[in-house]
């Protein structure tokens, strides 16, 4: 199990390779809330999805968000050191998204 330092450190290093990549994304109208419940540890982290970028990340304890995200703390870390697809990791139900179906498919090319 990670700890949560180690997950905040994930996301802030994802939120990294999201800025790196918003030359080329072309998401400059996607703008949601985020919120990042991790299983094991029983905490929820927070962020703002916005111009291909990922900012505002913070430990909360509301999951209110509009694209709502739930996976254990080593699935977390997985998926930013990219030992673990998204796609896969939400096929079989190790990652829980919730948003709505626009929101999803837009989530798919930015994450």
């Amino acid at each position: 199990m990670a700890t949560e330092q180690e997950c905040e450190q994930a996301l802030h290093v994802l939120a990294e390779r999201l800025a790196a990549n918003n030359g080329s994304s072309g998401h400059h109208d996607f703008d949601r809330s985020l919120s990042c419940s991790l299983r094991d540890l029983g905490i929820v982290f927070t962020g703002h999805l916005h111009d291909g970028q990922l900012t505002d990340i913070a430990r909360t304890e509301s999951r209110v968000a509009q694209v709502r995200l739930t996976m254990t703390s080593d699935d977390l870390l997985d998926l930013v050191n990219g030992n673990l697809r998204m796609a896969s990791a939400w096929a079989s139900g190790r990652v829980k998204i919730e948003a709505g179906v626009r929101d999803l498919l837009r989530l798919r090319s930015v994450l």
